[in-house]
């Protein structure tokens, strides 16, 4: 039998213990916050609620819902390397994020993957940014 070990936390109070466990793995961030459940006595993190719980909280739309105007292209997600050996992202993504122009981020290469870390004013990594370990 499965069950829920306590209220998972949520918005404001998600970010604000994301920050204060920033020295913690991740699977015991997202466990510490609330996103586990216990199966036959063993613990089981649930790093995909706790994922999208943080990027609800953060105000990235997962799902957009919003209705379309007919206008310009939709965004797919889907890039190309251009002939110059650059990857553009677009201004649809960076908008979506709230990204602003100066905003920084630490590029990690993985094998065939970028991950790109949002770096906050004071030059300290955002851990909660990555995607789980590799």
């Amino acid at each position: 039998m499965s069950q829920a070990a306590t209220t998972p936390l949520v918005g404001k109070d998600l970010l604000q213990k994301v920050k204060e466990l920033s020295d913690t793995t991740r699977r015991e961030t997202a466990r510490l916050c609330g996103y586990y459940t216990i199966k036959d006595g063993q613990v089981r993190v649930n790093l995909t609620d706790f994922y999208d719980a943080l990027l609800k909280a953060r105000g990235i739309p997962f799902n957009s819902e919003t209705p379309k105007d007919g206008r310009g292209r939709d965004a797919t997600y889907t890039v190309s390397v251009h002939k110059n050996g650059q990857i553009v992202i677009g201004s649809t993504y960076t908008k979506e994020m709230g990204l602003q122009s100066g905003d920084q981020f630490d590029i990690k290469l993985g094998y065939k993957h970028i991950h790109l870390i949002q770096v906050e004013e004071n030059g300290k990594v955002v851990n909660f940014a990555e995607l789980e370990e590799e």
